[in-house]
């Protein structure tokens, strides 16, 4: 199949509010996409719609080569979804909640017991695979939640803020888990409210934005869209930064930072520069686009 999800024309609303508002979205076989939005931007009603667990008002949702409003429990058994908080059954051992889990989908003892070795293999998991999981680090518990997903293999892994609330050891074994499983082959949609992790995992990145794809693309062509470089100007007192505001208008203030965009030039930086010349700053940076960037501005 060309794409594993592809998504036309979604929407949903909510009694009189609409949250989508006419979704287009299609995620190639074994790449990680990524689904980047405010708070309330629609992006785990998507992923619950894209897992059967809500039913589009409109549009044409395809996953795994199914659609889901015309066999969603042929859908289910191509798919797997991790929600924002771990599942895991912490009275047992993280052996225990594998095979439990190959059991439930049906699969027999030895075969169950085959495949929770495996995975434990997999996700680094062998030492602690006899420990209850109440002993398991977040990063751990957190792994092992993503290995209870893929169980019986799915085609596609959704993955709802697999991050949240973990330290960023624990973060960076999450993404590694994640990298790794698009290169077996699992096509991975995830959402997120850390663009870094976007930026590092993502294959392709969709921003919404009022019921709506307001930019997609890879991280580098989303960054384009901002275009040139950025001069950060650190002012000393608010006084400063008012000044510096007036003399460069259209900066974005972020503390006493006042960010202004360039070409990216040394001319570029020298003519902000000598704007200013009459304003004392503290300090002078120059800085890239970033998804933070581009998030800021097509959520405006």
């Amino acid at each position: 199949m060309a794409y594993t999800i592809e998504v036309e024309g979604l929407r949903k609303s909510f009694g009189d509010r609409p949250v989508l508002a006419g979704i287009e979205l299609q995620v190639a076989p074994g790449t990680v996409a990524a689904l980047l939005g405010p708070n309330g931007a629609g992006k785990t009603t998507t992923v619950k719609i894209l897992s059967t667990l809500l039913r589009p008002d409109a549009g044409r949702v395809v996953v795994a080569g199914v659609d889901v409003v015309g066999a969603p429990a042929e859908v289910r058994r191509r798919i797997s979804l991790t929600g924002q908080h771990a599942t895991v059954d912490e009275v047992l051992t993280g052996r225990e909640n594998l095979v439990m889990m190959g059991r439930l989908r049906h699969l027999t003892k030895a075969v169950a017991r085959e495949r929770a070795q495996a995975l434990l293999e997999r996700f680094d998991l062998v030492e602690a695979a006899d420990r209850r999981v109440s002993t398991y680090s977040g990063g751990m518990a957190r792994r092992l939640d993503i290995a209870l997903g893929l169980v019986d293999d799915p085609v596609v892994l959704f993955l709802d803020e697999p991050t949240t609330g973990l330290d960023p050891r624990s973060r960076r074994d999450v993404w590694d888990t994640v990298a790794e499983l698009a290169a077996s082959g699992v096509t991975v949609l995830l959402t997120t409210q850390y663009l870094e992790e976007a930026d590092r995992l993502a294959d392709t990145i969709s921003v919404l934005a009022d019921g709506r794809i307001a930019a997609a693309g890879t991280a580098d062509q989303l960054k384009a869209l901002i275009g040139g470089e950025t001069v950060e100007l650190v002012l000393p007192d608010e006084a400063a930064l008012a000044a510096a505001s007036a003399l460069l208008v259209g900066g974005r203030v972020d503390g006493l930072s006042l960010h202004v965009r360039t070409d990216g030039t040394a001319a570029g930086v020298r003519e902000v520069l000598e704007v200013v010349a009459g304003v004392p700053v503290l300090r002078v940076a120059v800085h890239r686009p970033t998804l933070d960037d581009v998030f800021l501005q097509v959520t405006a």
